[in-house]
C-alpha cells in the first residue's frame, strides 16, 4: 500500500516573550504532521525570516517593544497575501479584532486559551489549502478552455481547407461527398485516438494502426518492421493521421493495396541531431501492385501529404512514382513528444 506524503507546514511566530513562545510551541507540537516553527523576537528578525523562506501560516503577538502585530499583518498581506495570519495575544479588544479582520487577519487566539490554538491553526491551514486547490483548478480550467478554443479553430481551418481542395478536384458530387467524408472521418479517428490517450503523447504505431483499421481488410498487408517505439504529440499525431489516410487511400485505389497480392513495407527510425530536435525518418514502400504513374495537377492526395509534412510539421516529403509502386519518404522534427527504443 502506497503511503500519501503530507508536506510539513512551516510556521513563523512573531513573539518577544521566551515563556509565551515556549507555550505556543508546545501547542503547535500537538499538530500532525508536526509543523516546523520559526520564531522571530523582533522586527528585524521577522523581516529577515520572511525574506529567507516561505511560510504556510504566520502567528503574531499584538504588541511588541519595537514592533506591533498590525504592522506585521500589513507586511504579510502586502508580500504574501495568501498566507493565513493569526494573532496570539493576551489582550485583543473588540475594536482591534474587527480592525485586524478588516485588514486581512484570519483568526485570533487569546494567550489565556492557548488550547484553542491547534484547532485554529488546522482550520486556517485547511482553508488556505482549499483556496489554493480551487485557484489551481480554475487556472487549469482556463488553460484547457484556451487549448480547446485553439484546437477548434485549427480544426475548422483544416476542415475548410479540405472542403475547398476536395471540391476543386472532385469530378462529380458523389466523388466530392465520398472523398470529403473519408477525410473528415480520418480527422475524427485521429481525434478519437488522442481522446483515448487524454490528449497526451501517443505512439506513432497506434496512429498508423488506427488509419489502417478504417479501411478494413488490410491486416498483414501494411508491414512494419524494426521500427522503434516513438511517442508523438497531439499536434504531430493529427497531421500524421491525415497523411496516413491519404497514403492508404491512394494505395487502396490505385497502388499496391488495390490488388490481392500487393503490400506496403513501412519503417521509421530516429536520427539524432546536435542541439536540435531529432528527426523521424519514415518510409512507405509499395510493391506487388499495378504499374503507376505520377498524378497530374489534380493529385490532391500528394498535395495534402506535402502540406501536412512541410508546412504543419516543418519537414520534407519525397514521393517517387516508380513502376513497381510508390516510394514515399518523409522526415520531420520531433519537436514535441517522447521517444524510446
Amino acid at each position: 500500500m502506497t503511503e500519501t506524503h503530507v508536506a510539513t507546514p512551516c510556521l513563523l511566530l512573531l513573539e518577544d516573550s521566551v515563556i509565551d513562545a515556549e507555550l505556543i510551541s508546545e501547542q503547535i507540537d500537538r499538530l500532525e504532521p508536526r509543523p516546523r516553527l520559526v520564531i522571530a523576537t523582533g522586527k528585524q528578525a521577522f523581516l529577515e525570516a520572511l525574506a529567507q523562506d516561505k511560510y504556510d501560516l504566520v502567528l503574531s503577538d499584538f504588541s511588541l517593544p519595537d514592533f506591533d502585530g498590525m504592522a506585521a499583518l500589513d507586511i504579510v498581506v502586502e508580500h504574501a497575501p495568501e498566507t493565513p495570519f493569526i494573532f496570539v495575544s493576551g489582550v485583543l479588544g473588540e475594536d482591534a479584532a474587527i480592525d485586524a479582520f478588516r485588514r486581512g487577519a484570519t483568526d485570533y487566539v487569546l494567550k489565556q486559551r492557548l488550547n484553542r490554538l491547534p484547532s485554529a491553526v488546522e482550520r486556517a491551514l485547511s482553508e488556505a489549502h482549499e483556496r489554493h486547490r480551487r485557484r489551481r483548478a480554475e487556472h487549469q480550467r482556463e488553460i484547457l478552455v484556451r487549448e480547446l478554443s485553439h484546437r477548434v479553430k485549427n480544426n475548422m481551418a483544416v476542415m475548410l481547407s479540405l472542403i475547398r481542395r476536395t471540391a476543386k478536384t472532385a469530378k462529380t458530387v458523389q466523388d466530392f461527398e465520398h472523398s470529403l467524408s473519408a477525410r473528415v472521418t480520418a480527422l475524427a479517428d485521429g481525434h478519437a485516438l488522442l481522446f483515448e490517450n487524454n490528449w497526451n503523447e501517443t505512439a506513432l504505431h497506434a496512429v498508423l494502426d488506427r488509419a489502417s483499421a478504417s479501411f478494413g481488410g488490410l491486416q498483414g498487408r501494411i508491414c512494419v518492421e524494426n521500427a522503434p517505439n516513438v511517442r508523438i504529440s497531439p499536434r504531430i499525431a493529427l497531421s500524421l493521421a491525415m497523411v496516413f489516410h491519404e497514403l492508404i487511400a491512394n494505395a487502396a485505389r490505385y497502388g499496391s493495396l488495390s490488388t490481392p497480392n500487393g503490400r506496403v513495407d513501412v519503417c521509421w527510425r530516429m536520427e539524432p541531431r546536435q542541439d536540435d530536435a531529432p528527426l523521424v525518418q519514415f518510409s512507405w514502400i509499395e510493391s506487388g501492385g499495378p504499374a503507376i504513374t505520377a498524378p497530374g495537377q489534380g493529385g490532391l492526395g500528394s498535395k495534402l501529404i506535402r502540406s501536412m509534412i512541410e508546412y504543419e510539421l516543418e519537414g520534407r516529403a519525397s514521393m517517387e512514382f516508380a513502376r513497381s509502386g510508390l516510394r514515399c519518404l518523409l522526415s520531420f522534427p520531433l519537436t514535441e513528444g517522447l521517444t524510446s527504443s
